[in-house]
């Protein structure tokens, strides 16, 4: 047994990556279980009926299922680099209603989209004529006008190279997960387009050492308990 918080995972989940690296941020320390989501423990699903990852569990029986929540929650205890509070080219801190309207629209919409881009076949039933491929292309599009409002974003701040200005905030670490996910959808696509700071800030964060520390960690369940 284990007074740590139980934190239930799946690796290449988008929500419970975004999760993970606030938790990783944070420097608290969790029990990690990685989930096969086609074979959920019936622990994960007593704790949270919806069955969907991530799950946080803390000692006091305090269930945490939604993503945006554990966020809120790890950085809520420690906030090192202040990604509740960014600073930006205009103001000394942005609003948490700014960043979190950034994030509903993300999850959202763009969600919407990516999920009909990349798994087609999922959503047949709404492209009744069996054509999967033109779908997928429609959801690309529409996909590719949120990308296009981030860079837009992204390159009005001159000195900055975030959402909110010159360091990482809750709100890109909330959305990269789900921009990684689009753009390894079809790489190749996704490199063609005119979108150099989207394309910086997406490669800046998968060649960092958070990003690399809480895939690694979440590769293997030979150490269950660990300081993300």
């Amino acid at each position: 047994m284990t007074d740590l918080p139980i934190f239930y995972s799946f690796r290449r989940c988008p929500y419970a990556m975004r999760a993970r690296l606030a938790i990783a941020a944070s420097g608290l320390s969790v029990e990690l279980r990685e989930v096969v989501l086609k074979n959920k423990p019936a622990e994960l699903l007593a704790a949270s009926a919806k069955g969907t990852v991530p799950v946080l569990v803390l000692p006091n029986g305090q269930v945490i299922d939604e993503s945006l929540d554990v966020m809120l929650w790890a950085l809520g205890q420690h906030d090192p680099y202040n990604w509740l509070e960014p600073k930006n080219a205009e103001a000394a801190v942005s609003t948490m209603a700014d960043m979190l309207a950034l994030i509903a629209a993300n999850d959202g919409t763009f969600k919407h989209s990516l999920d009909r881009y990349k798994y087609p076949h999922r959503y047949a039933v709404e492209h009744t004529d069996g054509d999967a491929p033109r779908f997928a292309q429609t959801h690309r599009r529409l996909g590719a006008t949120w990308l296009c409002a981030l860079e837009w974003r992204l390159e009005g701040w001159l000195e900055g190279g975030y959402l909110f200005g010159s360091r990482a905030s809750l709100a890109d670490m909330a959305l990269l997960p789900f921009t990684r996910q689009f753009a390894h959808t079809d790489a190749a696509w996704f490199a063609a387009q005119p979108w150099p700071r989207l394309q910086a800030w997406l490669a800046a964060f998968e060649a960092s050492s958070l990003y690399a520390d809480v895939m690694r960690r979440c590769c293997t369940n030979q150490h269950p308990i660990i300081p993300l």
